[in-house]
């Protein structure tokens, strides 16, 4: 297969449509101007082949599938078309699924915007399907062997002997043996791990757990035997109860008839009982009525008799009472006059002497000082009015003697009118007082109780008032912490909503895992490092995530074996890298750098990123690890200064910087993170702190609950006694007995100040009734008096200047004589007036001693009359309480009769249902226990159940004992075990089966290897002779007279390296570095040659491989690629005429008006065997026939 035509549109340098024919089979050549497109054809056919990747290759030179459109489509023109015309003719080397056709047309298009297609044969096709087509004829342009570049004849020149070797490798196909048997290898290495593992699993788990399951198992086979063992003896033990139960049910039978027969005696019994007792009942009936009668009629009217005589001689009585108590009152008063009468005489007898020893000395007073000289005044215009028929009264009033008499009798009646009302009052109050005190002693029990009561309950709620102190509970309390432990709740839910949504913002900084192992310690791992340090400045968190990088989010943690266990058993989320703190090692910068830093740009303007950030004293190698080698700077020309300063920074030094971002720093935001969950924390910790106060209060405060509802109860309580007291009778008539005594006291004191009135105004009348009838002379005796008064009012305002003080003792002297004088006849007339009142009071009391004897005697014979009545009816309650006493007997003995029925009804029930449980317990047993019909050898001799030789109580207590232990096994035995053993030993043959499979899988492996290992040392032994005589010849064609040859280096073996050796003549050269540039060339080209020749393809693509050749040489590899490859087409590029001069067809291309052109020239080539060849330029001139391709057809 091989090219016979392209058609180029739009491609690179051929913009317009450019049909490319008459490629020849064999030899052809490119040639024209640098630029002109001749290297374009050959990216055309590299394009075609199915090249993808440009930037990899180089073979195409284009960036991008647009830069291969004219002008990257600016031109008008937005795709390019390469379409190529194959000879199929030679069906050897056809491609596979195309040996019909005798033309295969392949056409690729690429669009502007990078779209492309395959076209064969007109039809679509995708790019799998062309590189199949041209894989299958040796055209991998993935592997593009059939290209030789300029380039790679370089490559070639500095090979060493493996990778020589390597390329005989390729080309013998014994290169993707060595790939498949690395693959192998490492499938070896894994089947290792494989095994390691197998043995590992059956040394740590299936071992040890088959050793316990056999212990198992063992004590399972103690327990089935200790069931077995239980099956006899209670197969034994339920046959003994079951013939127990039988003797019982016909022991019962008879047991049942006796308490019947009970049962109907007793019913017997209190049908008589019941007959008495009706009998009786009548009889009470018949005794209470009379008893109603008596007590409704004659006993109530003597009751009323006796109450109403009674409170006639309690009326009686207490007046006499009280008069008798008048009387002695009055008798006392009389003593206290009559004692403070005689003591007034004897101070009267000292006052009148003391009264005339200072007259005596005050006479000179009589006339002196200013305030006598009022009284002088007063004693002038008293004058004045005695003289006018005036007095004056006790108010210092002037007024005639018969106004001050009528003014005395109004007082006198007024005052008796008061007294006389309030005598009466007084002795009604008395006598209901003493109504009321006997009537409050009569319900003074009842009262008393209630008080006592009420006391009680006082007490009691003295009592919980006191225990609720004790508690030191304050009302409301727990009700307050649990409004808190609400308010906390909120807090604690709206603080979690909050660092979720932060954490939400940046989900790498959560971290969780499970605890690999059971009781694992938390402290071990210490969490994502961005969690563990602080950030003191803000400004330099981008800074420091710049420093940090990705280590930010690895996880600390204490060892590598922490590590391990968390990443193999901790489930972790994602991928994450460990820092073990124990094999981690530091890096930090020394203070001399720092320093020599800092004296470039300044103190504060750099900084170790180590000392910018806060972290605990344990984790400061891991903070080492990660900040220790960076310097941070504030600004980017201090960082540029630090970073390229030698003394500072050696060559590795690095300067990073960048943009801040738009979005939050993660480490300030860890700031707030962090504020929002030690908030979180010291939330829950407060509201753990108040779960546990309220779980130690919860005790106190269902106490103080408790107490304060008792507290409650007894309060209503106490407030309902109170109201209960005072609303009783007792309480109302203390209330009456208190107003009474209060009207008593009030009237007692109206009459003690009525009485003084008056006998005041008694007195003042007797006096001015004395005047009255001795007018006259009591007129002249006033107006000498009066002039007296006037004499001496002169004299004592005239001697009052000098003897004031005299005057004064003497003034008090008289006042208090003439008082003493008034008091002494005051009690002359308080003693008649007692006398008299005594006299009357005695009369009085005579008078109701003889009613209230009376009224004794009345109130005698009520009481006998009502005695004996009562009697009567003590009597008839007597024969009534016995009566009832007999009736309640019969009635007792009725309900014990019912009782004692009751009991043996349910003695019956109960041992009936307790002999059929019995019987019924026993036959399921019989029917559980599968031996219903062996019930006849119950107890039978010579059987299992013989119970003389087998005691059955003895299985019972054994039984018992069987059943304790098979408790206690139960807890520990495992019933699976043998299921469990089964599955393990299945397991273990399992793995053991895997185990071979693996080792016999290895061993196949191996022995595959060293079969392939030899039949590759063969296939590349064949492959280096080949190679090695196609190098000989085809370097001895380019460069005549020399040889060259592959062989391995001294000391080594052909399947170690391969080198070049080269002999100019008879002389072989130790190196290549002996030969000339253009002789180191064909040795490479002439290998590479050899190789395309071990193993040919349809078409080779040469570019300009002669570049550094000179003419010579360029004609040899002419005229050598004629000689050798006479099965495959050829399409060079060159410069040199050397080189196309022995092409059967040469293009040429040409660049005119910005488009490339390609012109045909066809050539004759000479007969080899005839004549000597023509020099190039005569064979120029007599052997080319040209014509001209334009830009649309040949």
């Amino acid at each position: 297969m091989h090219i016979k035509s392209i058609i180029l549109e739009g491609f690179k340098s051929y913009a317009q449509r450019t049909e490319i024919n008459g490629f020849d089979p064999l030899f052809n050549a490119i040639t024209g101007l640098n630029g002109s497109g001749k290297s374009n054809i050959l990216d055309s056919i590299c394009f075609l082949l199915g090249i993808t990747n440009f930037n990899v290759s180089g073979e195409v030179r284009a960036a991008n599938l647009q830069d291969l459109v004219y002008k990257n489509g600016q031109a008008g023109i937005t795709k390019a078309t390469v379409s190529i015309t194959f000879d199929n003719a030679n069906k050897s080397q056809s491609p596979l699924g195309f040996e019909t056709h005798d033309e295969i047309t392949v056409t690729r298009q690429v669009m502007v915007g990078g779209r492309n297609k395959y076209l064969i044969n007109g039809v679509n096709a995708n790019n799998t399907r062309v590189q199949d087509l041209f894989c299958s004829v040796g055209l991998n342009v993935n592997n593009p062997h059939f290209l030789i570049m300029q380039g790679r004849i370089t490559k070639v020149l500095n090979m060493k002997p493996p990778e020589i070797l390597a390329m005989i490798e390729e080309a013998a196909g014994t290169r993707m043996y060595e790939c498949k048997k690395i693959t192998a290898q490492k499938i070896i290495e894994k089947k290792e791990a494989k095994l390691k593992e197998i043995q590992t699993i059956l040394n740590e788990e299936i071992t040890p757990t088959m050793q316990k399951l056999k212990e198992e198992r063992s004590s399972y086979l103690e327990y089935q035997k200790l069931m077995r063992e239980m099956e006899h003896l209670s197969r034994l033990y339920v046959a003994w109860l079951f013939v127990c139960a039988e003797e019982t049910k016909v022991k019962s039978a008879e047991d049942l008839k006796v308490m019947q027969d009970s049962i109907t005696q007793l019913q017997a019994n209190m049908a008589e009982n019941e007959n008495k007792v009706q009998e009786l009942s009548a009889q009470i009936q018949e005794l209470q009525k009379k008893r109603d009668q008596e007590v409704g009629g004659v006993l109530k009217g003597l009751e009323e008799t006796l109450s109403e005589v009674q409170r006639v001689d309690a009326k009686a009585q207490s007046a006499v009472d009280m008069k008798k108590q008048n009387l002695t009152e009055e008798t006392k008063k009389r003593k206290e006059l009559l004692k403070s009468m005689e003591e007034d005489k004897k101070m009267l007898v000292v006052k009148e002497g003391e009264v005339s020893k200072v007259a005596e000395k005050l006479s000179a007073l009589q006339e002196k000082g200013q305030k006598d000289s009022a009284a002088l005044e007063a004693a002038q215009s008293h004058f004045k009015a005695v003289s006018a028929g005036l007095s004056t009264n006790e108010d210092g009033e002037e007024a005639t003697l018969a106004g001050q008499m009528m003014t005395c009798k109004n007082d006198m009646s007024k005052a008796d009118t008061e007294a006389k009302q309030a005598q009466m009052k007084l002795k009604h109050a008395q006598q209901e007082l003493k109504a009321k005190q006997a009537e409050v002693k009569k319900m003074d029990s009842g009262y008393q109780k209630d008080q006592e009561a009420f006391n009680t309950v006082k007490k009691n709620k003295e009592k919980l008032e006191a225990d609720m102190g004790k508690l030191q509970y304050q009302d409301g309390k727990e009700e307050g912490l649990l409004d808190r432990k609400r308010q906390l709740n909120r807090e604690v839910t709206t603080l979690r909503n909050t660092y979720e949504s932060l954490m939400s913002r940046f989900p790498n900084l959560r971290f969780d895992y499970s605890d690999p192992e059971r009781g694992w310690d938390r402290s071990r791992v210490k969490g994502l490092l961005a969690n563990l340090i602080t950030v003191s400045d803000v400004s330099y968190s981008t800074g420091l995530e710049v420093v940090a990088g990705g280590k930010l989010y690895n996880v600390v943690v204490d060892t590598e074996v922490t590590g391990k266990k968390l990443l193999e058993k901790g489930e972790l989320k994602r991928r994450y890298t460990i820092i073990p703190l124990n094999k981690i090692s530091a890096r930090t910068l020394n203070d001399s750098l720092v320093t020599t830093a800092k004296s470039l740009v300044g103190e504060q303007n750099v900084h170790t990123a180590l000392s910018l950030v806060g972290y605990e004293a344990d984790l400061r190698k891991a903070m080492e690890y990660v900040f220790g080698s960076t310097l941070v700077c504030d600004t980017l020309d201090n960082a540029k200064r630090v970073a390229f300063d030698k003394r500072v920074m050696t060559k590795t030094g690095t300067l990073s910087g960048g943009a801040r971002s738009q979005s939050a720093s993660v480490l300030s935001s860890l700031q707030e993170l962090r504020e929002v969950q030690d908030s979180l924390s010291a939330t829950e910790t407060a509201l753990q702190t108040l779960d546990k106060e309220l779980a130690g209060l919860k005790g106190t405060a269902e106490r103080y609950r408790l107490l304060k509802q008792q507290l409650d109860m007894k309060t209503e309580e106490l407030d309902i006694l109170q109201v209960k007291l005072h609303q009783s009778s007792f309480h109302k008539q203390q209330e009456e007995l208190k107003m009474l005594q209060k009207t008593i006291e009030e009237c007692e004191e109206t009459l003690h100040s009525s009485n003084e009135v008056q006998k005041k105004a008694e007195e003042k009348y007797k006096v001015l009734e004395n005047k009255m009838k001795n007018a006259e002379a009591e007129r002249e005796k006033e107006l000498k008096a009066a002039q007296q008064k006037v004499n001496s009012a002169k004299t004592k305002a005239d001697a009052f200047s000098k003897k004031l003080k005299e005057r004064q003792q003497a003034e008090s002297l008289v006042l208090e004589l003439e008082e003493l004088k008034r008091e002494q006849a005051g009690y002359e007339q308080q003693i008649l007036a007692v006398d008299e009142a005594m006299k009357t009071i005695q009369e009085q009391i005579d008078n109701m001693s003889t009613t209230v004897a009376e009224n004794k005697e009345s109130v005698r014979k009520a009481q006998e009359e009502l005695t004996r009545q009562k009697k009567v009816i003590v009597s008839q309650d007597k024969e009534i309480k016995g009566k009832s006493t007999e009736a309640n007997h019969m009635r007792e003995k009725t309900n014990e009769s019912q009782l004692k029925i009751k009991e043996l009804e349910h003695n019956i029930n109960k041992h009936r249902k307790d002999s059929q449980d019995a019987v019924a317990k026993v036959h399921f047993l019989l029917l559980l226990e599968e031996h219903d019909q062996e019930r006849g050898l119950f107890g039978q001799p010579n059987t299992g159940y013989d119970f003389k030789v087998n005691n059955p109580k003895e299985a019972g207590q054994r039984l018992r004992k069987l059943e304790e232990s098979k408790t206690r096994l139960e807890r520990s035995v495992n019933k699976r075990a043998m299921n469990m053993l089964s599955q393990a030993e299945e397991r273990y043959n399992d793995l053991m089966k895997k185990k071979r499979i693996v080792e016999n899988d290895k061993s196949k492996i191996l022995q595959t290897i060293e079969e392939l290992d030899q039949k590759k040392k063969e296939a590349l032994n064949i492959a280096w002779q080949k190679v090695n005589k196609d190098f000989g010849s085809i370097f001895s064609t380019l460069l005549p007279g020399a040889d060259a040859r592959l062989a391995p280096p001294e000391g080594c073996g052909a399947l170690e390296g391969l080198e070049f050796k080269v002999a100019l003549g008879n002389t072989w050269k130790e190196n290549l570095t002996e030969l000339s540039g253009g002789q180191r060339s064909l040795v490479a080209l002439s290998l590479i040659l050899a190789m395309l020749l071990f193993k040919p393809a349809p078409i080779y693509i040469l570019d300009e491989v002669d570049a550094a050749l000179d003419l010579s040489h360029t004609q040899n590899i002419g005229q050598m690629l004629r000689t050798h490859f006479t099965h495959s087409q050829f399409v060079v590029v060159s410069l040199k005429d050397g080189m196309f001069t022995n092409a059967n067809v040469l293009f040429k291309t040409k660049f005119v008006d910005g488009v490339s052109a390609v012109s045909r020239t066809t050539q004759a080539q000479p007969d080899q065997n005839k004549g000597p060849r023509k020099g190039p330029s005569q064979r120029h001139n007599d052997q080319f026939r040209q014509r001209n391709i334009t830009g649309h057809q040949l």
